[in-house]
């Protein structure tokens, strides 16, 4: 697979990672197994996906715990990215930015990963009661004690803005630029797909700019941009897209459109492209810092997804793309 850069310190990963957080929450809770989670990891490093993108949040824990038995055997072939700052609770999730925690956090996670190091710690959410100055900077001794080798920043939460109007990411960029003066960021990670593009406007130039790597989160659509879901299926309770505005089944069935258009487009590209595999390309497509992390549980998503990287869209593909219709939520 080809290898791409995060930050300036040129830390080397293949050009799609696995976000392996659907193996352990945030999705169907029924099917959710561990040896098959463990057996798509392996598959997908066999594969050259190097960079495992996981969070103490993730279960919690359970997630570290299981990338650890991987890491264990394997740790050579992995770039391990997790993060910290968020703490989950019975009913909710609160930030978590004090220096001290944050050490003590960064600790408990090498114990669970059975790593003596973590490629890229990123902070998860900055706390609202913390400068987030404070935080960045016991991130950065952590660096200086080599327990880290490069820290990244998760852009701010702000779906909200697609119904306001507001630039999505105005207050993340605000963060990267305080933080920048402490210490370097080498990733941002925020979401970047064909139906959620907001990043195109100003975070990913502003990345690409100071040498920044972009890790783009959903890349898949939380899974819609498969082609593999059917409106009005419905989904467990304990599930993100339960709750997600794009998700009902009125939503499904008015975004399907844009499913079609990858379709269409992987059906000239040959017998056994996916659209998926579309949505992952024209991700590659935006930069060469850009690196597409697409959750996945099963073997066979995560080495369809890996094979992406060897799809090549011309210029009309990306037209193409770029006329798809705006994806629609209950909000619009």
């Amino acid at each position: 697979m080809e290898r791409r850069t995060i930050g300036a310190g040129a830390l080397a990963v293949g050009a799609v990672g696995l976000g392996c957080m659907p193996m352990s929450w945030a999705y169907s809770s029924s099917r959710q197994r561990g040896e098959e989670s463990l057996r798509t990891v392996h598959r997908a490093l066999d594969l050259g996906t190097t960079l495992l993108d996981t969070a103490d949040m993730y279960g919690p824990f359970t997630n570290e715990l299981l990338m650890g038995r991987v890491l264990k055997e394997r740790r050579p072939d992995a770039f391990v990215s997790t993060k910290v700052g968020l703490l989950v609770g019975e009913q909710h999730i609160v930030a978590n930015g004090r220096p001290g925690y944050v050490k003590r956090a960064c600790d408990a996670s090498l114990r669970r990963l059975q790593t003596d190091v973590i490629d890229l710690y990123q902070l998860h959410r900055a706390d609202p009661e913390i400068p987030v100055e404070e935080t960045w900077g016991a991130m950065a001794e952590l660096v200086q004690a080599g327990k880290v080798r490069a820290l990244g920043l998760c852009a701010v939460g702000a779906r909200g803005g697609r119904r306001s109007g507001a630039r999505l990411h105005d207050a993340t960029i605000r963060q990267l630029q305080r933080v920048q003066q402490v210490f370097p960021v080498s990733a941002v990670q925020a979401e970047l797909s064909v139906w959620s593009p907001e990043a195109l406007e100003t975070l990913l130039p502003w990345c690409e700019a100071r040498g920044v790597g972009f890790l783009a989160a959903m890349p898949l659509g939380n899974g819609f941009l498969t082609g593999t879901l059917t409106p009005g299926q419905g989904f467990e309770p304990d599930d993100v897209r339960a709750r997600h505005p794009r998700f009902t089944a009125e939503m499904m069935a008015a975004n399907q459109p844009i499913v079609v258009g990858l379709r269409r487009i992987a059906a000239r590209h040959g017998e056994g492209v996916t659209p998926a595999q579309v949505a992952l390309a024209w991700v590659l497509a935006q930069g060469r810092h850009v690196v597409p992390v697409p959750g996945a549980k099963r073997e066979r998503w995560a080495a369809e997804n890996a094979r992406a990287e060897a799809l090549r869209l011309t210029s009309e593909d990306l037209a193409e793309v770029a006329d798809l219709p705006r994806a629609r939520g209950s909000w619009d």
